[in-house]
């Protein structure tokens, strides 16, 4: 059985000091959560699709309701905030959120994300990457937590069992440890999208490492 897919996309990306909306940064010459919705779309476990926008990205707003996809606008307060608003309008109840950011994750990855929380007995699932996976790519870290005696950075992705109380409390959560290279890229810098890039070319040539 499917679950619902929410992607937040309000933020306004000032990190990148570019003049458009970071959800609409081109990757390889397409907007970045076109890859993201293009994975969600071919995940087995997915089942609907909702964008989270804010008043900072109105492109995107409008680019997703021209293509038919579900979208909230939330108030933009910041992504936890925007993301428990969310759960309480639409009541919703086990989701995965995903970033908008996320352009080399793949539809066996949702699902694999998707059938570990499945498999764990707590409402909430965090997937993370090992902290020398993203150091070993040249990525930012903003933060990072220590973990069956790893140092770990989460990834921009969590399964959320919206029916428990959800907002400023934190969930008892499990850690998912994927160690995948796709993983490790989110796009919050200019040198990020340059490796972003690099990666996609590759694997466009059939060389994915």
């Amino acid at each position: 059985m499917g679950i619902t897919a929410l992607i937040m996309a309000g933020g306004r990306g000032t990190r990148m000091k570019l003049p458009m909306e970071k959800p609409l940064i081109e990757v390889c010459g397409r907007p970045v959560i076109e890859y993201v919705l293009t994975t969600l779309k071919d995940a087995k476990k997915i089942n609907r699709i909702i964008v989270a926008t804010t008043l900072a990205t109105p492109k995107t707003t409008a680019l997703m309701q021209q293509r038919n996809i579900e979208v909230i606008q939330t108030p933009g307060k910041d992504y936890v905030s925007d993301m428990g608003y969310t759960v309480q309008a639409l009541k919703l109840g086990v989701f995965l959120a995903v970033a908008a950011d996320l352009p080399l994750v793949t539809p066996n990855m949702i699902d694999t994300i998707v059938e570990c929380y499945e498999r764990c007995d707590k409402p909430a699932l965090t997937v993370a990457v090992p902290m020398a996976a993203k150091v070993q790519l040249g990525m930012c870290v903003d933060y990072s937590f220590v973990e069956q005696g790893q140092e770990l950075v989460p990834v921009g992705i969590n399964v959320i069992d919206g029916s428990k109380r959800y907002g400023d409390e934190w969930l008892d959560q499990d850690i998912c440890i994927l160690n995948h290279q796709e993983l490790t890229v989110n796009i919050n810098t200019v040198q990020e999208l340059q490796i972003a890039e690099r990666l996609l070319s590759e694997q466009a040539k059939g060389h994915p490492e």
